[in-house]
């Protein structure tokens, strides 16, 4: 993952800290503990925040044992007595949304704490891992977004990051250190949305929270829980993934057990030493100085005990903090990891149900809206000289994954499940800069499901498919169209032997053969003249797809990645080289290389018949 943090930080990935302001380098830098010494509320609560709307509102924190706290909200009084662990809480009644700035008041026996210009309205998550965490300063047009960030009514937030596998009820406001990037992170603090601070915030999460409060007005809290390079295990509760009962799963958690249980800290510290001492012996001989604050490491470290992506790790060391806490919804964007792994799509589809639950159970809304936004897209564009390699990666079947996911839910009768397709927004790099309509377009679900706002946001969807006179018919539940008035593109047939090909794709003519043609665009024919009886689809089957196919209203919602067979690449490798893998059901590096080699060919031979044609036609 080196590659991927050297990306980054080309692209300035941490925050700017004004020099008074800014902590020692090479050190964190803790405002507030976690929980402080004396009279003190969680950390989440603090001056400039969103409270949620509509819900009653609990404010928590710490006292002397026995301490009696009285908190005050306008004319409601609250008072609590500090148990034994100095733990105390309260719970004020709902309120409506209100954007006048409200304080409300702390008081104990000797102290009193205020917390001021606080709003009440929607609080929004933004969970998942890099592509969530990605900041507008980084984005296409994000300068033009910074510029006119002039929204007193958003609130900004980011949790700390913390490792580690026990449960945490609070976390510190800081200022912590990078090493790899030699930079510090401003984490833990509320922010009026501004110019001035918006810039490191989630680029997706900004846009989405900017929609939602132009369009209704109310204020706008945005929490952001991300974190580049995780897992979806990381953020799902260990006592949650211990009953999934598996082979991915039993055997994922038994990987890390392992991990854990044969790391060995003083073996470890001994080989970090010896590679310093390689490390200052190569620049001895080369005359170069060793810098002061570069010396032979003394620490023991946890290993994988404390790894970000150690299965729970993540729910337990970041989410759980803020757990309990009343909120509007989440949206998530993650799936990058588990498209590195050899059929990670297969964990990631019995995984990310139940984590969606977890985190409905963990805010105490199990209706708790949850919006999903598909796969980024990767690698050089899919075209119709190179359209079969590409469909030879695991992170094509995370994005069906996520699709197959919103579907199943919302036909389980779950109204507060949302989706978001990313996969038209096309770049070459799995940071695709182009996030600014995506974020637009899970405002969308969540205006329209969540707001009664009158705008589209499911795309065009199948009803049925049927195979007729060697054409494969696709029956919408709405118009669809290609972009620019071009072809239909994307779509790829098979027969039962599995052999893709590219289709042509065409509305289905209700006049054919009688002259004018009168085109039913909500029905789709497919055929190929390589495919005599095709039986299989795909469509947008790449990670950077050749699609063209969007609803014909001007939401402009593309068809989604999708397909009726359920071929894994394992038995592509045997459709196409006639040899099973070597570990059923799995690819090998050499095996991935030998199919990708098998379809480049089968494209060429395509080809190649298809100049023949055109060169010998009149």
């Amino acid at each position: 993952m080196k590659s991927v943090f050297l990306i980054l930080l080309a692209f300035g990935l941490a925050a700017t800290l004004p020099a008074a302001d800014a902590p020692e380098e090479g050190k964190d830098r803790i405002d507030t503990p976690a929980i402080g010494s004396g009279l003190c509320v969680h950390n989440l609560f603090q001056s400039n925040m969103v409270l949620q709307r509509d819900r009653p509102i609990p404010i928590r924190g710490w006292a002397a044992p026995g301490e009696t706290v009285t908190v005050t909200f306008g004319k409601e009084t609250r008072t609590a007595t500090a148990a034994d662990d100095r733990s105390w809480q309260v719970e004020l009644p709902a309120r409506p949304a209100s954007s006048e700035p409200r304080t409300i008041t702390v008081k104990g026996k000797k102290e009193t704490l205020e917390l001021t210009n606080l709003l009440v309205g929607d609080v929004w998550l933004l969970g998942g891992q890099s592509n969530m965490e990605f900041e507008i300063r980084k984005l296409e047009e994000g300068p033009l977004e910074i510029l006119s960030a002039n929204f007193d009514q958003i609130r900004l937030f980011t949790v700390p990051q913390q490792n580690g596998p026990e449960p945490r009820n609070s976390f510190p406001r800081q200022y912590q250190w990078n090493s790899f990037f030699s930079q510090h992170f401003r984490q833990g603090y509320w922010d009026v949305c501004s110019p001035e601070t918006v810039p490191d915030m989630s680029g997706i999460g900004y846009i989405f929270g900017r929609r939602l409060h132009m369009a209704t007005g109310i204020p706008i809290g945005l929490i952001d829980v991300s974190r580049g390079g995780t897992t979806l295990m990381s953020w799902t509760p260990i006592e949650v993934l211990q009953q999934i009962d598996t082979p991915e799963v039993r055997n994922a958690l038994a990987e890390w057990d392992k991990k854990i249980s044969e790391f060995d800290p003083k073996k470890d510290l001994e080989n970090r030493i010896q590679q310093y001492n390689t490390w200052a012996a190569n620049q001895k001989a080369q005359s170069k100085p060793i810098p002061p604050d570069r010396q032979p490491p003394t620490d023991l470290q946890p290993g994988p005990a404390a790894d970000m992506n150690r299965p729970g790790t993540l729910y337990a060391g970041t989410l759980s903090t803020i757990a309990g806490l009343p909120v509007k919804g989440a949206i998530w964007h993650q799936g990058y990891n588990e498209a590195l792994m050899p059929n990670g799509h297969k964990l990631y589809a019995r995984v990310f149900p139940e984590m969606i639950r977890a985190w409905r159970t963990a805010f105490d809304d199990p209706a708790m809206p949850f919006g999903i936004i598909t796969q980024e897209t990767q690698d050089q564009p899919q075209t119709l000289e190179n359209f079969l390699p590409p469909m030879v990666d695991e992170g094509n079947y995370i994005r069906e994954v996520h699709y197959q996911t919103f579907l199943n839910l919302r036909k389980a009768g779950d109204q507060n499940i949302g989706y978001a397709a990313s996969f038209d927004q096309h770049r070459a790099w799995y940071h695709p800069q182009i996030k600014i309509p995506v974020g637009e377009r899970i405002s969308k679900w969540a205006l329209a499901t969540q707001y009664g706002k009158n705008i589209r946001w499911l795309p065009p969807q199948i009803q049925e498919v049927k195979a007729a006179d060697g054409k494969l018919i696709l029956k919408l539940d709405s118009w669809a169209i290609p972009y620019h008035d071009g072809p239909i593109r994307g779509f790829a047939i098979a027969g039962k032997d599995g052999r893709f090909q590219p289709a042509e794709a065409q509305w289905f003519d209700k006049n054919a053969g009688k002259g004018q043609p009168n085109w039913e665009r909500s029905t789709i024919v497919l055929s190929s003249e390589w495919v005599p009886d095709p039986v299989y689809f795909r469509y947008a089957w790449a990670r950077n797809p050749l699609e063209t196919l969007k609803s014909s209203d001007l939401s402009n919602l593309p068809f989604d990645t999708q397909r009726n067979d359920s071929f894994s690449l394992a038995d592509m490798y045997e459709i196409y080289t006639g040899k099973k893998s070597s570990t059923p059901g799995l690819l090998n590096r050499g095996e991935t290389n030998e199919l990708i080699t098998a379809l480049k060919a089968e494209d060429r031979k395509r080809r190649v018949a298809e100049a023949k044609k055109l060169l010998t036609e009149p």
